[in-house]
């Protein structure tokens, strides 16, 4: 059988950059053209550049996989091409709540992952006082201890951070009322006084969110890392000695990469697995 002979599998990815360069955008393209050449499948995907040019697909996808992008994730509010992403949402949540057998799944990275929870009033969004970037560890919490996108994880697991936004003070009656799980949160600072970030979001059993980036590989991070500015960034805020920890993490395959080649990955296999049931 060849691959066109075997059932399609068509993926959309909404690009939120907005014009600005990226890794992220790199890492979902390769990560989606290992998994289908590992798996032998007849994937293909479509780019939708949502913010710069209002371009948002339809119902005829599998699977969305929607970016990280800069900017913040509220003053975007009643603009175009968000009130046409919540629509697409809303459509894909609709299907799914609907009697059909073959349900639209959804991955949500950074600053996708804000604006889900602000569309879901999951926690307080608001501005760091200072960029957070780097290879830093991401902690489960107990939800988490079944969950499939996860396995093969260690706790805490190492991915890449970048964000200037955050969602913190998670509203737990919300959570309870819309069925919804805190997966992970931003590693303890017992020397810090301030609240911990919203890492990852089971939405139902089709959406699943991380704040992460779980796209990024060792090599585009390092690149950045070494660049001057990123460097001096990263000193400012996690100091000379955690800047060439994030260096050495780079190099450990249990670390950043591990995650790229698992999040992502586990997440393709529910929906596939689920695609080809029917």
């Amino acid at each position: 059988m060849t691959q066109t002979d075997k059932q399609p599998i068509k993926l959309a990815i909404l690009d939120l950059y907005d014009g600005v360069e990226n890794e992220g955008m790199r890492g979902f393209r390769e990560i989606l053209q290992r998994y289908k050449d590992k798996n032998d499948l007849n994937l293909t995907y479509e780019v939708f550049d949502v913010r710069q040019k209002v371009e948002v697909p339809g119902l005829e996808f599998d699977i969305y996989i929607s970016s990280g992008g800069p900017g913040s994730p509220i003053d975007s509010e009643g603009t175009e091409w968000e009130k046409k992403y919540f629509r697409l949402i809303d459509s894909l949540e609709d299907h799914n709540l609907s009697n059909t057998q073959q349900k639209k799944y959804g991955f949500f990275v950074c600053h996708a992952f804000q604006l889900m929870c602000r569309k879901y009033r999951l926690g307080d969004i608001n501005m760091r006082k200072s960029a957070s970037f780097g290879v830093l560890p991401v902690h489960q919490t107990h939800a988490a201890k079944n969950e499939p996108v996860f396995e093969g994880l260690a706790d805490p697991f190492y991915s890449v951070d970048s964000r200037l936004w955050q969602v913190i003070n998670p509203n737990e009656k919300r959570f309870v009322d819309m069925g919804m799980q805190l997966l992970a949160i931003e590693k303890e600072r017992p020397h810090i006084d301030l609240p911990r970030a919203l890492m990852a979001i089971r939405f139902n059993d089709y959406f699943f969110a991380t704040q992460f980036h779980p796209e990024a590989d060792a090599i585009g991070v390092r690149t950045l890392l070494l660049k001057d500015e990123k460097k001096k960034e990263v000193v400012q805020e996690h100091g000379l000695d955690k800047y060439n920890e994030m260096l050495e993490h780079l190099e450990d395959p249990d670390k950043v990469t591990l995650t790229q080649n698992t999040i992502i990955p586990n997440f393709l296999d529910q929906a596939v697995l689920s695609l080809q049931e029917i």
